[in-house]
């Protein structure tokens, strides 16, 4: 016989009759290997293989670039709005200040912040503009945000402390060309009543630091100014028009908020960040569980690739399943044969996705580079994906799951052709030649 295990003694294969023996994973092996008859079967198995692999791959990268975009975007979202919003029901906050310390005083608060907000139209100096949502916060309370007080790229907070100067975005720098030192002038629809009407206020200030927290909405748009200058500006002294408070835990919103309506001892309106961001964490959400489904379906046509490779493996061994059964082979043994030659390229090639995944991860800011620079375009523009580096946030929860399912899909797809062999007995192997 020319086949190795047609060559092996009947005693050798009776005395294999312990499951997943070292006589079964010897065949198993052999059959793996790539003869010259078999070459398209062998194809078809690394075919298999190399979608196992890229549809593990890819969905690690997926969940944990996903993973990383929504903690970055809550990290961003929440150093700079706070996880509850404070505002008044029956009368203007005039008194903001002691609202603020008794705020302070819950357990679970980190920061509470009165501010004063409205929008304006910027300009620079050569007449170029753009909307600006202008922040009026205390120097004191500016230097705690740390997303924003510790990512000054230029300039410094000696102006804005002595309540002389603003703090802007870098784009909003950018767009209108505009360094620190300079001037910016602000346009307020409503501004000081005259006998013919209320007319827009214009007011120049200079710029004394330009701030980069990485989130492109919020470097193109958001303008911090001194709270008593905001209040003047915004014809709004001796109030503000809402408090923010920062806690511990976001998650635990909601258990902090008959805390902070207790310790208010005033009628105020509450809302939480998840209130504010409900429909676009929501769209993250969803988009995350049908890209998971998207993508195992990779694994699921590599899977049935592993389904037809053994089932032509089946036919062509078809003489080599009639020489085991009479060796003394059960239908036992020989399903578990085709069922670790079938196994071993759902698990190698899980294993090698897992390791590509873990990899790309690691290094996925770099790649993005790189084929920005190859393609001579932004890869993952800033103006529409929010965030001006590419995060990724592995998760051993998910990355678990996407193994687990990998290796469930695999040995799936190889019981129907291991169940076909092992039903087979030697005669009617015999005819699959």
């Amino acid at each position: 016989m020319n086949d190795p295990e047609a060559s092996l003694a009947p005693s050798a294969t009776a005395s294999a009759a312990r499951p997943f023996s070292a006589f079964e994973r010897m065949v198993a092996w052999r059959y793996l290997r790539s003869r010259r008859k078999e070459a398209f079967i062998s194809v078809i198995a690394g075919f298999s293989f190399v979608g196992i692999m890229l549809g593990v791959a890819t969905l690690i990268i997926v969940m944990a670039v996903m993973n990383g975009f929504r903690g970055e975007l809550i990290t961003r979202i929440l150093g700079i709005n706070g996880h509850m919003v404070v505002q008044p029901i029956d009368r203007p906050l005039d008194d903001y200040a002691a609202l603020a310390a008794r705020l302070k005083g819950v357990e679970g608060v980190v920061n509470a912040i009165p501010l004063v907000e409205g929008q304006t139209l910027a300009s620079g100096v050569g007449g170029a503009g753009t909307g600006a949502l202008v922040r009026g916060v205390s120097a004191e309370d500016f230097q705690s945000m740390e997303i924003v007080s510790q990512n000054i790229r230029s300039g410094d907070l000696v102006g804005f402390i002595a309540g002389e100067g603003v703090a802007i975005g870098s784009r909003m720098a950018q767009s209108l060309g505009l360094t620190a030192g300079d001037l910016i002038t602000l346009v307020a629809p409503e501004g000081d009543v005259t006998p013919f009407g209320v007319t827009p206020r214009v007011k120049a200030y200079p710029i004394s630091a330009i701030f980069e927290v990485g989130m492109s909405e919020y470097d193109s748009a958001i303008l911090y100014m001194p709270l008593e200058e905001a209040q003047l500006y915004f014809n709004a002294e001796g109030v503000v028009q809402s408090i923010e408070v920062f806690v511990e835990d976001p998650d635990d919103i909601d258990a902090m908020r008959p805390l902070i309506e207790a310790a208010a001892d005033r009628q105020i309106f509450i809302t939480d960040w998840r209130q504010r961001n409900q429909t676009f964490f929501s769209a993250l959400q969803v988009e995350r569980n049908v890209m998971f489904m998207i993508l195992t379906l990779i694994i699921l046509v590599a899977a049935l690739n592993i389904i037809s490779g053994l089932i032509m493996l089946v036919k062509d061994k078809g003489r080599d399943i009639a020489i085991l059964r009479t060796m003394g082979a059960s239908s036992g043994a020989v399903m578990r044969i085709f069922f670790m030659t079938g196994a071993a390229i759902g698990v190698t090639g899980t294993i090698a996705g897992f390791v590509l995944g873990v990899v790309v991860c690691l290094n996925v800011e770099r790649i993005r580079q790189f084929f920005s620079w190859l393609s001579g375009t932004t890869l993952f523009n800033p103006e529409l994906y929010f965030l001006s580096q590419l995060p990724a946030d592995m998760d051993s929860g998910e990355t678990i799951v996407v193994l687990v399912v990998a290796l469930v899909l695999s040995f799936i797809a190889t019981l129907i052709p291991s169940w076909r062999a092992s039903r087979l007995d030697p005669v009617q192997a015999l005819r699959y030649e």
